[in-house]
């Protein structure tokens, strides 16, 4: 017995040493403001590079022609002139962080969650309070890209309030979103967005190619169970310790590590909260269903509210930020935090005030990504891979395998899973159909490759959230530091996925309605 546990610590020690090791590597690179405006350069010289060399490929999608876009040329600085403000301004993922900031800000500084979190889980065990986050964070792919910034801050709070580490909170949350981006026990937008690509693609070899955004369902709702699960265990038994934390250090936080019960006023003031989240509910279903005519009025002309040109998707960050701000000003204002409009205005700022580094190195970014995206580079190392795959041969689960690898590594390139899947899906579904294969499974393992990179890559768009929620909690947090506590999540999640994809083909079991893996 003595023999098992020496064993069982020394290979915990190991692990340490490699994530710590990783840490101290990572943490060695430029700032990320330093890198992404190396990696600009960088981006500039490869696009001349290869447009000299006379690189071109076909994308599959089209039938187009692909060419690099030569950015070191008068048509590059004239580009970079013209655009750079403009790239900053309309970058995507800092509008969505700064008004998510607005509703977490209220509900964080108001003291709103942690009430809400001691009600509900007050005297919680640890492992429970694990579970909750991960299988939250693995399902909030429904909201889109909100679950990257909405939910590792409030992570963070609420393992505060069972005594454990922010950071630990954060990391567990970031990774369950980014780790388990595909799976879902409700259909949402990701399933729409890669079925339409599935479909177009499929009917290059069967004309008459028809089903649902549902052919993975069941196989994803397993993911998800099989996944929370792995997710708890591995927090539990293995990277928890990683994080120990004092009182004192949660006072230095600013967090009350004595309160053990809600007092009148808090219950007062979350009964206030509920009273406002229950009128703002209703008002988004009058505003989801078609009661004030034949479509709602958050809906696109279908009727739909999934698509990606309805309202009602298109907003979902702000319906996120409302959902947390209005219980979190009806909450203050209850117990006396908000004595008026001045009180809840200084939080906002306050938490825009966080966010100040982070918006800073959006500038950098956006020059990056838009500098990639029109050299076209991505485009041609995801089909120059895609092609490669192709003609190597493998059959069966090996290519299964070989898919989510090349997934993988156009993910570092290619932020967007849309775009990854419309340029990969007109090669890998035609050639899978042509071996036998269901379309079912060809996405399925695409969308498994495409996630479980996510949290590793540098050029990640949401790594810079991260590292910048990272930083409240400890100053030096770099690239390094979240690779090294993502990738437990990354590799676990792997390794049980191939499982799953494994048994699915082992046992020819339907992946969905209208989806299996091989062909009828």
């Amino acid at each position: 017995m003595s023999k098992t546990k020496t064993s069982s610590k020394s290979s915990e020690s190991r692990l340490d040493r490699i994530l710590d090791a990783i840490e101290r590597l990572g943490n060695k690179l430029p700032d990320p403001i330093t890198l992404f405006l190396v990696l600009s350069v960088v981006a500039v010289l490869v696009s001349a590079i290869c447009s000299w060399a006379g690189i071109s490929v076909v994308n599959p999608a089209d039938g187009q022609v692909v060419e690099p876009v030569n950015l070191l040329s008068i048509y590059g600085l004239q580009y970079l002139w013209s655009n750079v403000i403009t790239n900053f301004s309309t970058f995507a993922p800092l509008g969505m962080v700064l008004v998510a900031v607005i509703g977490s800000s209220v509900a964080e500084k108001s003291g709103f969650l942690v009430a809400l979190m001691q009600h509900f889980l007050g005297g919680a065990k640890g492992w429970i309070v694990t579970m909750v986050v991960v299988f939250i964070g693995i399902n909030l792919n429904i909201a889109g890209d909100a679950g990257f910034i909405i939910l590792p801050p409030l992570a963070a709070v609420l393992f505060m309030s069972i005594g454990r580490s922010p950071l630990l909170g954060l990391y567990v949350a970031f990774a369950s979103v980014s780790c388990g981006f595909c799976a879902n026990v409700a259909l949402g937008l990701s399933d729409a967005l890669a079925y339409s690509y599935t479909e177009v693609a499929a009917q290059m070899i069967d004309p008459n190619y028809s089903e649902s955004i549902a052919i993975n369902w069941y196989f994803l709702i397993v993911s998800c169970l099989v996944l929370t699960v792995v997710g708890t265990v591995l927090v539990e038994k293995v990277l928890v310790h990683r994080f120990p934390i004092t009182k004192a250090q949660l006072q230095a936080y600013d967090f009350d590590t004595e309160a053990t019960a809600l007092t009148p006023t808090e219950k007062k003031g979350l009964c206030a909260a509920g009273i406002a989240e229950l009128i703002f509910v209703v008002i988004m279903l009058l505003l989801s269903f078609p009661i004030f005519g034949d479509t709602a009025i958050l809906a696109d002309e279908t009727g739909s509210l999934t698509n990606s040109a309805a309202p009602f998707t298109k907003g979902i960050v702000f319906t996120v930020t409302l959902a947390l701000m209005i219980p979190g000003i009806a909450y203050g204002f209850a117990i006396g935090r908000y004595k008026n409009d001045k009180d809840l205005w200084a939080d906002i700022s306050q938490g825009f005030a966080e966010m100040g580094s982070y918006v800073f190195m959006c500038f950098f970014i956006s020059i990056f990504t838009n500098f990639f995206s029109v050299s076209k580079i991505g485009t041609i190392i995801a089909i120059a891979g895609s092609d490669g795959l192709a003609a190597i041969g493998f059959t069966g689960v090996p290519l299964m395998i070989g898919l989510m690898i090349v997934s993988c590594i156009v993910d570092l390139f290619i932020g967007s899973a849309s775009a990854k899947w419309a340029i990969l899906a007109p090669v890998y579904v035609p050639m899978m159909m042509l071996l036998g294969y269901d379309p079912a499974i060809t996405q399925v393992v695409y969308r498994i490759g495409d996630s479980i990179c996510n949290p590793l890559s540098p050029l990640f768009t949401y790594m810079p959230v991260i590292i910048s929620y990272a930083q409240r909690y400890k100053k030096d947090a770099g690239i390094g530091t979240i690779i090294a506590n993502m990738l437990p999540f990354s590799v676990t999640f792997a390794i049980f996925w191939i499982i799953q994809v494994i048994v699915w083909v082992t046992f020819d079991l339907p992946l969905g309605p209208g989806g299996g893996v091989y062909l009828p």
